[in-house]
């Protein structure tokens, strides 16, 4: 390399699952070169479930026609805008303004450092939690800001503390990222939990931003906009991956306030030239959906997660029944998380996700995505069985 890398690149490091996927790519093929079975990883929440065969329709369609091939609008069509809008006021009883309340996004990961370009002078401040999505710390390191951890514990049910929060040197905060449901620990949305983030962030000023694609994953749908005075103070961003099986299709959007919106515009028009209608045709498809299509996605993963816990069960790990979203959250019965996740991988051919990706709050857990059928969870406990067994 004949230049030196931008010295911000030194504070973030590759993301850990691109790091661990080309491991785990690695051993299958040692392990398939032995005659034995590939790695079965259960680590990270990439549905493994196909679009509604209507959304997948509208994207054959339109990719048929012509005329459509070209460069799209960077607030999305109309059509998808209104999806959007009318989606937020049937599950969450919020009404949004589609011209200028909504920006849809190539998946909800791109608005994380949307809003920090955006927002984040060098040496400004963040609070993150602890644990919480990493991308949250590295979009905030990457913009030379300040990351400001705040706990998450699970005697608290992994939610917030106010009154640590409040006796925090909040000078300098401008964002807050918040997570419910919650990603890793499954914590639920709640309503007094909403009113008191919001209540916060009015007190001080603080731009926050609940991150929602949890809310259809055995959860009951929940929007931090419904409380009153969240407009002034709060952004929400959301996503069709795990809602609707299209991770990999990157559609999520990010809705509230206009004038924040119309800011962020202002980068996101620098760095793509928007998203391919056929896509957004069928986002507009899935948006749709009824009753029927989530009630089906949760019978599976309810399944799913029945097995997961047996995992859990089987590690002697402790973790919340109650708990929803796409994972399960354990706390190990000794040591460190990322011990007990090299035993199993090099053991056992399974791959659990160590809690200390997330934060050292997450150093005692392990996570283990519902990304997998049944058979293959359950392929994983015997696996696992037997490794505990020599």
């Amino acid at each position: 390399m004949i230049i030196e890398p931008a010295k911000r690149t030194l504070s973030v490091k590759e993301y850990y699952f691109s790091i661990k996927n080309k491991e785990i790519a690695r051993l299958t093929a040692e392990r398939v070169a032995r005659g034995e079975d590939p790695v079965i990883n259960l680590g990270i929440g990439s549905p493994d479930g196909s679009p509604s065969p209507e959304a997948i329709e509208a994207l054959a369609q339109c990719a048929h026609r012509t005329g459509v091939h070209g460069y799209q609008s960077y607030v999305g069509i109309p059509e998808l805008r209104h999806a959007i809008a009318a989606w937020y006021e049937r599950w969450y009883g919020v009404q949004l303004d589609p011209a200028s309340e909504i920006q849809p996004l190539m998946g909800s990961k791109e608005g994380i450092l949307l809003l920090s370009l955006t927002f984040l002078n060098k040496g400004d401040k963040v609070l993150v939690p602890n644990p919480g999505y990493p991308t949250y710390t590295s979009a905030t390191l990457m913009c030379e800001a300040e990351v400001v951890k705040y706990d998450l514990l699970e005697e608290n049910g992994w939610y917030p503390d106010f009154d640590q929060l409040e006796s925090m040197d909040l000078s300098g905060v401008k964002l807050m990222w918040a997570n419910y449901p919650n990603m890793p620990t499954g914590a639920p949305a709640r309503r007094d939990v909403f009113e008191k983030l919001v209540a916060f962030a009015r007190k001080h000023g603080i731009l926050l931003i609940n991150d929602n694609p949890y809310g259809f994953v055995l959860n009951e749908p929940q929007s931090i906009l419904t409380v009153p005075g969240a407009r002034e103070v709060c952004m929400e961003m959301n996503s069709l991956s795990k809602s609707h099986n299209m991770a990999g299709w990157r559609v999520g959007m990010l809705v509230g306030d206009a004038a924040v919106i119309k800011e962020v515009l202002k980068v996101k028009s620098q760095m793509d030239s928007g998203m391919f209608r056929g896509i957004q045709e069928a986002a507009v498809v899935a948006l749709n959906s009824g009753k029927e299509w989530y009630d089906e996605l949760n019978k599976e993963y309810a399944k799913r997660r029945e097995v997961a816990c047996k995992i859990m069960d089987v590690l002697g790990c402790q973790y919340d029944n109650n708990a929803g979203g796409l994972y399960v959250w354990g706390r190990v019965p000794s040591g460190e998380a990322v011990d007990w996740s090299d035993k199993f991988l090099y053991e056992a051919g399974v791959f659990l996700t160590p809690g200390f990706i997330f934060g050292s709050n997450g150093a005692k857990y392990l996570r283990i995505s519902l990304c997998a059928n049944v058979p293959t969870l359950t392929k994983a406990l015997e696996k696992i069985k037997a490794a505990c067994a020599q």
